[in-house]
């Protein structure tokens, strides 16, 4: 009888739509990112990993801007040097009313700003009026999820899926999903001030601006479980606290400056693509893998990382090597690949995950992990002397070894 391949191997993602080539823009924070197109839309399609997830589930699979019922055009747009804003320069395009231009182009100019925090997202739009009259106009979002799991992403075919419940309006508009694991996921949206309009997933205002006048419209996004109960946030709350957050971490880590204003750069950039990808878990910090598929712990990846950064930055190491602790496997399980001591290599939240349609919920199929971890115990002890830490550690590392 031959062997089953591996889970790796059974669950590989074949391609069968080319991806779109357009650049990409990503936020994260937590267990949840976002991915969309240099405007900041979330635009369906088959061949695009658009959407705002959380948890391993897209919880937004569409976001668009729209002025006068039409798509903004782009002047610029970039992500913050910190990774933790999103901001775009719109303009609108010619705006006609009645056969004739009402709204000559580029006399509109949209600042769109978007920030992630925990499981939500915020964002914030200031039109300005830069002609000589008077503007009436609009400015709406349309909006949608369908709750697919990231693994249905990336293009695994399910035979079944949970059910879309209706939809709840009134001060938040409310998008459910109840899965086949007995787990409803929502999805809210509130406006700062009420909407005029509010027509199955679109958001409209009404603008009326002055010459040389502005307004801000603001827009926030939650994705929770039936468990979670998370507070809806205003952005300049949001841009706060990811200050505060950013200078408690500076507090800890090593600063490196050189005389060369490129390799200075250079080390900003790591910086700050790393703090992105850091996770705050209960059991400390860990180093997520990537984005957009593996937003999600691997042992292999953090191991290495805490290993590179063990000179700057112990406190990732230690992070580490509790998560793993707290995650090592007890028991034998061949689908998961798991024998007591192993160190996981994989680990995943979801519909799909929770009912076993992948094996990725906990799954141990690593050859290197398991003494990585073994490895990084030694190299973070050689670095802090924190023999405490490493007596609790003492019996996961001799499972490891075992």
């Amino acid at each position: 009888m031959s062997e089953a391949p591996p889970a790796d191997e059974r669950f590989a993602i074949l391609t069968e739509t080319e991806r779109s080539l357009a650049p990409l823009r990503v936020l994260k924070h937590g267990d949840s990112f976002a991915v969309f197109d240099l405007h900041g839309d979330i635009v369906p399609s088959a061949a695009t990993e658009h959407g705002l997830y959380y948890a391993g589930t897209r919880f937004l699979s569409r976001l668009e801007l729209l002025l006068s019922r039409r798509q903004p055009l782009l002047l610029s747009s970039t992500i913050s040097h910190d990774n933790t804003v999103f901001a775009a320069d719109l303009t609108n395009p010619d705006i006609v009313q009645d056969g004739h231009v009402a709204v000559p182009r580029g006399v509109l100019h949209v600042f769109r700003s978007r920030a992630l925090w925990n499981s939500g997202c915020v964002e914030r739009v200031r039109v300005s009026n830069h002609g000589l009259h008077p503007i009436e106009t609009t400015i709406a979002w349309r909006f949608d999820a369908d709750f697919a799991d990231v693994f249905e992403v990336r293009g695994t075919r399910r035979p079944r899926r949970g059910q879309r419940l209706r939809d709840i309006t009134g001060a938040d508009y409310t998008l459910h999903y109840r899965g086949l694991d007995g787990v409803t996921r929502h999805t809210r949206l509130r406006a700062a001030s009420a909407p005029d309009e509010i027509n199955g997933g679109l958001f409209v205002f009404g603008v009326s601006l002055n010459p040389h006048a502005c307004t801000d419209i603001e827009v926030s996004i939650t994705c929770h479980l039936e468990t979670d109960a998370h507070p809806v946030l205003r952005f300049d709350d949001v841009v706060t606290l990811i200050g505060k957050r950013a200078a408690t971490r500076q507090d800890r880590e090593c600063l490196l400056v050189s005389s060369n204003e490129a390799f200075n750069r250079w080390i900003r950039r790591s910086v700050a693509d790393i703090d992105m990808m850091i996770t705050d878990t209960p059991h400390g910090p860990y180093p997520y893998a990537g984005i957009p598929w593996y937003s999600t712990p691997f042992g292999r990846d953090g191991i290495i990382t805490a290993m590179e950064l063990m000179w700057a930055a112990p406190d990732i190491a230690r992070g580490v090597l509790t998560f793993l602790a707290e995650t090592q496997a007890t028991t034998v399980a061949d689908a998961r690949d798991a024998q007591p001591g192993k160190i996981l290599h994989e680990m995943r939240h979801g519909e799909m995950a929770a009912l076993g349609e992948i094996p990725f919920g906990r799954y141990y199929g690593s050859a290197d992990a398991t003494p990585l971890f073994v490895m990084l115990a030694d190299a973070y002890f050689e670095r802090t002397r924190d023999r405490a830490f490493v007596d609790r550690l003492w019996p996961h590392i001799l499972a490891a070894l075992e």
